[in-house]
């Protein structure tokens, strides 16, 4: 971890230093227990202040390397992370970690070939299962603060390519059951919302509707349905794939090791490790007019 991203309890203490110093000789005339209460108690005010919702700007270098700047937002109150960045084609990707429901949601805004009959923009959205330890808590990112905004972050693991096979359509207007957040993240995209075979085997165990899902023909065997980059015809069905990579995220806690003075020694959280993870989904889409970055080159 980069010596200027640290988590926030080093910030609260900081401020409680600054209001002694101000204080001038009162300060000197408190005892250490007073100061550890008072530094609690300013650290509890300034969570209620600012620890619900909180955001943290990172400039980040692209695979391309292109440097863009991700804007990572913590809702302790509504338990959720979002990271969102646009790419060098002008692609917005927003990506959100539900922890309440255990579900991640992935938005692209692509910019539609308005030359080719596409319109403005396109939007995409995949929702599957939050897995542990994929990112660190909402309550440790709101704390997250780094001191140099400028410099270009590099994540320190680069974790492998996740292949995603989206065999079904989710129900916008009936999405809420999985996450309240789909509704806000994925109006644009209505009929191109996707989740995968696994994870709704997985919500219908939990007792989710099954009208929320519909089954898309059948991605693993692609005799019937060509990828569309082998397709000719725009109003052919086809097998459409699309790659993204969240190029820089907190994704595990550190932690340090401190002692008091009678030596008894504690762990407390001082960090994090930053990740890079790249996913690449495939799904069925009835024309490939729907996917023409597809294409073979």
């Amino acid at each position: 971890m980069s010596a200027d991203l640290w988590i926030s309890l080093r910030f609260f203490s900081t401020v409680v230093r600054f209001s002694f110093a101000s204080s001038g000789m009162f300060a000197s005339c408190i005892s250490a227990p007073s100061v550890r209460i008072l530094t609690r108690l300013c650290a509890l005010v300034l969570v209620v202040a600012v620890g619900l919702c909180s955001e943290l700007r990172v400039r980040v270098r692209l695979s391309d390397g292109l440097v863009t700047e991700e804007v990572l937002e913590a809702d302790s109150e509504r338990d959720t992370i979002s990271l969102e960045f646009k790419q060098g084609d002008g692609t917005l990707i927003t990506f959100v970690a539900d922890f309440k429901q255990d579900v991640k949601i992935f938005r692209a805004l692509i910019l539609g070939e308005l030359e080719r009959g596409q319109n403005q923009y396109q939007a995409l959205c995949f929702i599957s299962r939050l897995n542990r330890n994929e990112i660190i808590p909402s309550e440790s990112m709101a704390r997250l603060r780094q001191k140099n905004p400028q410099a270009i972050r590099l994540a320190e693991e680069r974790r492998g390519l996740e292949q995603l096979t989206m065999s079904a359509a989710v129900n916008l207007t009936r999405a809420w059951q999985l996450s309240s957040h789909i509704h806000n993240m994925c109006s644009e995209a209505r009929e191109a919302i996707y989740t995968r075979e696994a994870d709704v085997k997985h919500w219908l165990d939990k007792g989710v509707d099954a009208s929320i899902f519909e089954v898309l023909p059948q991605t693993t065997e692609a005799a019937s349905f060509k990828a569309c980059h082998s397709t000719k015809d725009l109003w052919q069905p086809c097998l459409c794939t699309y790659s993204l990579r969240l190029e820089w995220y907190p994704c595990l806690l550190k932690y340090c090791r401190s002692r008091d003075t009678t030596g008894k020694g504690s762990n407390y959280k001082c960090g994090i490790k930053s990740c890079s993870k790249g996913y690449h989904f495939t799904y069925y889409v009835p024309q490939k007019q729907l996917c023409l970055w597809d294409e073979e080159t």
